[in-house]
Formats: structure tokens, sequence, C-alpha cells
């Protein structure tokens, strides 16, 4: 097939060599135009993937025209802040006969939608896009180098999420197919708040018990959410919830994780961010799922003690004691 990837990251660069090296046609787009010369002259992402060589058949470009012209499938791989503006961009030169694909995992920090929403209200002036929704535990960094991965493909159109099954599974690559998008994409954007809780707890030296403590209850906070919003609970036992949820929290390759970390050693947001490369969308995510669980009257308290600490409001300590002193319950 024609495949366009959107979003030259570490995650976009390593679904292009997958795509490549399945003998699809692939197109990948990268903003940085240091990236496409890296890319055309070494084969490598020496930004953002690094000693991973690529195929000769993977073409990269600068230019979305070029990148998504007669695509079959279009793979959005961007940052979700920026995810609007570059499907805007994206509209004029695609087909309308194409599925998109999103990637990337987080929620539209100002109208509290998921991407697979933003992709659909974006496309929707032009016609009816058919949208399938890719997440679960992954880092970019294991599938380029052809570790066994296992994700989940959700479309509401199970015929879609099992086209897109098959088209990017491999041997290295399984892919599971589901129909509920809301519990997928909310499994896989909200864990990286709790992955900075858990990362958090790490910084601190306050152990095992407390990260696996945070894990369980982060799973159910972003379980009643997803219920709220009309996913089904036991999505979030599978690949797109607690896998990607144990993966984010205790792997050292978590961004959202290392930013927790570093604000348990004392350190500034401020500080932290500027020295990280890639995106940490667990940052905007917990000021998002902060406001959606507001209007929807659901209790995350983990969720809601991260955003205190990110705004400066709390100490890590006190986040801590706080969740640790709330009225004794019922699991």
């Amino acid at each position: 097939m024609r495949i366009s990837i959107i979003g030259a990251g570490a995650w976009g660069t390593a679904l292009a060599r997958l795509t490549a090296n399945q003998d699809h046609e692939t197109r990948l787009w990268a903003y940085e135009p240091e990236v496409v010369d890296s890319i055309k002259e070494n084969r490598v992402n020496e930004l953002f993937l690094p000693g991973v060589e690529l195929p000769a058949s993977l073409g990269v470009t600068n230019d979305l025209e070029e990148a998504t012209r007669e695509a079959e499938i279009v793979l959005t791989a961007v940052p979700s802040r920026h995810l609007r503006r570059v499907l805007n961009d994206v509209a004029p030169h695609v087909s309308r006969e194409a599925l998109f694909v999103s990637a990337s995992k987080g929620l539209e920090e100002e109208t509290l939608l998921r991407l697979s929403q933003v992709i659909d209200e974006v496309l929707r002036s032009r016609f009816e896009p058919r949208v399938i929704a890719l997440s679960g535990p992954t880092f970019a960094a294991e599938v380029a180098r052809d570790r066994p991965t296992a994700l989940v493909a959700a479309c509401d159109r199970t015929d879609l999420a099992r086209r897109v099954q098959h088209e990017l599974s491999s041997l290295t690559f399984r892919i599971y197919a589901n129909d509920d998008v809301v519990g997928v994409e909310l499994g896989g954007a909200v864990k990286n708040v709790i992955a900075i809780a858990a990362g958090m707890s790490a910084g601190l030296g306050l152990g095992h018990n407390a990260v696996a403590a945070l894990i369980t209850r982060g799973l159910a906070e972003i379980s009643r959410l997803s219920a709220a919003l009309g996913g089904r609970k036991e999505t979030l036992a599978g690949l797109a919830g607690l896998g990607d949820l144990v993966l984010t929290c205790t792997g050292e390759l978590s961004r959202n994780r290392s930013v927790g970390y570093e604000l348990g050693r004392g350190t500034p947001l401020g500080a932290i961010l500027p020295s990280m490369r890639t995106v940490a969308e667990g940052v905007p995510t917990t000021h998002a799922t902060v406001a959606l669980a507001r209007r929807n009257g659901v209790e995350m308290p983990i969720t809601f003690q991260m955003e205190r600490l990110l705004r400066g409001e709390t100490t890590p300590e006190v986040a801590i004691q706080e969740l640790m002193s709330r009225r004794l319950k019922e699991e």
C-alpha cells in the first residue's frame, strides 16, 4: 500500500521503517530540514532515532503534498499540540478514500478532544474521514530494533480496524483489533499522567510498593473517566490500558516518567522541559484530563495532585502525603 507517515520523531520514524520493510510504499514527512537531510544522506534520523538504519526504499520529504499524494493510509505521529495545525495543511492533499491512523497519544488541551476526534473535526468539512486509533505499550526505540511488540487498532467500524491490523502487523509487531476508541485513546493519553506520578515516586526514593500502588489506583482513575465518556472498563485491562500504563510507569525510556523523576528530585519543571529533545505529552495531558474529569464529575485524585504539582501549587512530598491521608474507603 501507499502509506504516508506524518511526523518524523522517534515514533513516526520507527513506524516508517516498519512499513517500508513490509514492502509498503512509504513516505515520511518531517518538519525539520535537518531530519530530511540526515535520512537522505545517511539513512539515519540522527536527531530523533540515532543508530537505526532506515531502508533505502523509504522516502522522506518536507513537502506535505508530496508526502501524502495518493496515500491509502495516512498515519499521524505528531505531538498533540501540533496536530490540528498540521492536519489543516494536510487536508487539501489527501484522498477521501484514505484511512487515517492516529498514532499519537494525548488530548488537545484547548478543546479536550481525543486525537481521533481532532482528525475527524478538521477533515469533516471536506469529507467524512475514516479514522483508526493505534495505541499500546510501545517504545519507539524497541519497535525500530524489531523487538516483539503488541498493540491495538481501534475503530467503531471493526472492518477498518482489521484492515489496519492486516496491513501493519508483522512477525515483531502484533496488532489486535478493538471497537472501543474511547477506552483505547484515553488509556494511551492518561497513562502519561500516571507515569509522571510514578516517576516522582521513584525520584523521592519511595520504593516499589508506592509505584505499584500508583499504577493500580491510576488504572482505576483512567477506567472511571473512560466509563464516564462511553468507553468500556475492560478495555483498560488490556494492552492500551494496563499494558501501556505498566510500560510507561516502569520503563527507563519513558519521557513522562523521566519528568516525574526529576520533579521528585526537586528539579523545577521549567528546567526539565527545555532540556528534553522530545515532547513529554503527559504535561499538557494532565491539564486536559483534569478539565475533562471535572466536566464529567469524575474523581481522579492522583491526576489532580499531578496538576497541582505541575502548576507549582504543591511539592512531591506534600502530594504523596495528601494521597495517603485521603478518607479510607473500600476498593
